[in-house]
């Protein structure tokens, strides 16, 4: 799990989350296949400011609309965020080409705020918009307000690249698009409700700390997470002639409309629909007649013609229905997600399906006798190494041994409300992939108690490269080259196995005792990628992300390279290549504008960066041509480097095995506590969702044992 702290930003404007759902061509003539939507954002500016660049100048003066912003295809369904200006406005086009429109409409950025405000409940809506000359596009808008930063912030400058001073005096954190459960078309995600909301199949209230449930991002329907699988209807937007209307009518002939007219409530009241509170002093929402059923009024277009049915039983009928008798083996036993080094079939610590809870009361599959477990008390905590919303990372020795390791910690709590617990899953697997490779930390162990999963990793005293750039402003030539070889080997096997990284920067590129590499935090690796099977999660850290992730394609080991070319500038540089005082501008930054290279650079390096900097993930180096032939890297011995036999350019000052000298002080200052979890939240959580995460390594298995 990546940092997700960010610095403090400059002042932004309000944005609107824009959706593009449908379209309908009206009376042009039907198309053969699926149309585009282009999306182009345009200022107002004044013609005064053209006619001092412009030559000749407009035929007019006053107002002028200019596209600033690249054109935009968003996908349907899908949705973007736009910046409110003044004078802003969205050009919407339906095409069949991305040369041939066939109709389109402006709507300002203005006028669909104020229909947000309108809605003051939730400030979203939903309409259709008319085309000229013909059709529509459905659309759905939701205004966010957002505040000042608390923490005060000076205006970024960007400084010139001649002047050799270093703007990389910060961590920075990345970001990831939140999970989306696709369950019978509704776009279920986790979610804080501010308010006291109920959920819409169960009825009872959705409590707890954090993000409570699910919400759909479509028609506003609140669940608990473990009534995800109880949905029975599907989500359409509309219910009169809805799919799960007519579902429900052709298999049990149930099409009953529900009869809602305004009500006036005497008491508090709460939506059965998204779970919310009816808000209001009189006619706060309507009322069904015959079932009772009490919806907001924006919400009564969503709901299926199920009135009187109980969802919930008759989700567990169809259940109960649906299954169909299984006679388990005898002794066979339960696959874990994570297969023991020394047998590859079974599951470490399973012996015959018996289970028994261990040292912290976690319930863990029985151990055979010949395997040893770490658990929690078997460590003395030292120091804090580092520490974000995920938890913290800690210097750890083993007591009796002398031994030492980092030790990266999970709230089990965080983990299960983000929904991250794939996530976590993945970086474990990855993580032991790494001992095939010499420049991927190594993972000793995994564990859990109530609270926290445990990861014990090697320790890698000599620091991360944040840490040295910041001492030394940028790296020399020898010493960039080498660090990025080193780090080519560890990608390259990375993506051999169909891993992409995502989250390559110089937070976490450690460094060894030797002055050797290593890759460190998996958090955000996806894998099984191969072919047509590919990404899209928009994730990654904001200086880092490549162009395609930002325009919401597709994507696979591409944006490694990407970011591995943002690397390679900021060690030489000792700058980020792309500026901007907030997301907005750096994104915008990082999709159009040129990269500028100090005269002192070397020919061979702005070569290098040129071609990883290739907007075209499929004509950029590393996705074509071999990156080790390079003139860049032709001091490289590269059968020596993958052996480790290449000495490093700089070897980082290791007094002891447990020197934390190269580590922020602001982290080691810290007392090695960890914080605690309510316990009523403790016992409410599925901790079924890890089972088959912890193991040990023969290796510490080995150390233990002497």
């Amino acid at each position: 799990m990546a940092v997700t702290v960010f610095t403090a930003r400059a002042i932004m404007a309000p944005f609107l989350r824009i959706g593009v759902n449908k379209y309908d061509v009206g009376t042009l003539p039907p198309l053969a296949a699926i149309p585009i939507c282009a999306i182009k954002v345009k200022e107002s500016i004044s013609t005064a400011v053209l006619n001092r660049v412009c030559t000749p100048p407009p035929p007019e003066r006053g107002k002028t609309l200019v596209q600033r912003k690249p054109t935009m295809y968003p996908t349907w369904k899908s949705s973007f965020d736009a910046h409110i200006h003044e004078g802003r406005v969205l050009q919407l086009l339906l095409m069949i080409s991305a040369e041939e429109p066939l109709a389109e409409t402006t709507v300002g950025l203005d006028a669909l705020a104020e229909s947000c405000k309108k809605n003051k409940n939730n400030c979203h809506v939903e309409f259709w918009t008319e085309l000229k000359p013909s059709g529509r596009i459905q659309m759905s808008v939701q205004l966010f307000l957002e505040e000042t930063d608390t923490v005060a912030c000076k205006p970024s400058v960007k400084l010139s690249l001649e002047d050799g001073a270093t703007t990389l005096t910060r961590r920075r954190g990345a970001v990831k698009q939140p999970k989306v459960h696709i369950i019978k078309n509704h776009e279920f995600s986790a979610i804080f409700f501010s308010q006291p909301t109920f959920c819409s199949v169960c009825k009872e209230f959705l409590w707890g700390l954090n993000k409570q449930g699910y919400k759909c991002r479509q028609c506003n329907a609140a669940i608990h997470k473990r009534c995800i699988e109880k949905i029975i209807g599907r989500c359409t937007g509309t219910a009169a002639n809805s799919r799960e209307t007519m579902f429900q009518k052709e298999r049990f002939n149930i099409d009953m409309p529900h009869r809602l007219k305004y009500h006036n409530y005497r008491g508090p009241t709460f939506c059965d629909h998204c779970g919310s509170l009816l808000w209001g002093l009189y006619k706060q929402g309507l009322k069904c007649e015959d079932c009772s059923m009490n919806v907001h009024s924006y919400c009564q277009g969503k709901v299926a013609n199920l009135c009187g049915i109980n969802q919930k039983l008759l989700a567990e009928a169809l259940s109960f229905i649906s299954q169909k008798p299984t006679k388990k083996s005898e002794g066979a036993t339960e696959i874990g997600i994570y297969q023991d080094f020394g047998s590859p079939g079974a599951d470490p610590g399973v012996d015959n399906g018996k289970a028994m809870e261990d040292a912290d009361g976690v319930p863990q599959p029985k151990a055979r006798s010949r395997h040893l477990r770490l658990t929690f008390d078997q460590l003395v905590f030292h120091k804090v190494l580092g520490k974000g919303s995920f938890g913290k990372v800690l210097l750890a020795e083993l007591k009796g041994k002398g031994e030492y390791f980092a030790v990266k910690a999970l709230k089990k709590d965080v983990v299960l409300m983000d929904d991250d617990v794939e996530c976590t899953m993945v970086e474990k697997r990855v993580l032991s992939l790494a001992w095939d490779n010499p420049f991927l930390t190594h993972l000793y162990s995994t564990f859990q108690t109530k609270e926290h999963l445990f990861f014990v990793m090697e320790y890698l005293n000599g620091g991360d490269l944040m840490f040295h750039i910041q001492d030394k402003g940028r790296f020399d030539v020898n010493r960039t080259t080498f660090y990025s070889a080193e780090i080519i080997v560890g990608l390259q096997f990375l993506h051999s196995k169909g891993i992409i990284y995502r989250d390559l920067k110089l937070d976490n590129v450690m460094l060894d005792k030797e002055g050797h590499i290593k890759i460190a935090d998996f958090g955000m690796c996806k894998e099984n990628v191969s072919g047509e099977n590919k990404a899209s999660t928009f994730c990654g850290t904001p200086d880092y992300i490549a162009p395609e992730i930002l325009l919401g394609q597709k994507y696979t080991f591409s944006v490694d390279w990407w970011s591995f070319g943002v690397l390679v500038y900021e060690m030489l540089i000792g700058q980020s290549p792309f500026q901007g005082d907030n997301e907005d501008l750096l994104f915008e930054s990082i999709r159009t504008d040129p990269l500028h290279y100090p005269r002192w650079i070397t020919k061979e390096s702005k070569e290098l960066m040129e071609k990883l900097f290739e907007r075209d993930p499929n004509r950029r180096l590393g996705v074509v041509g071999n990156i080790r032939v390079q003139s860049f890297f032709k001091n490289i011995n590269w059968t020596a480097l993958e052996k480790r036999e290449m000495v490093p350019p700089f070897k980082p000052k290791v007094k002891a095995p447990n020197d934390c000298s190269n580590f922020d002080r602001e982290f080691l200052n810290e007392k090695p506590r960890f914080s605690h979890t309510d316990k009523n939240l403790i016992e409410s959580m599925d901790q079924s969702a890890f089972n088959g995460f912890s193991f040990i390594n023969p290796k510490l298995a080995s150390i233990m044992a002497k």
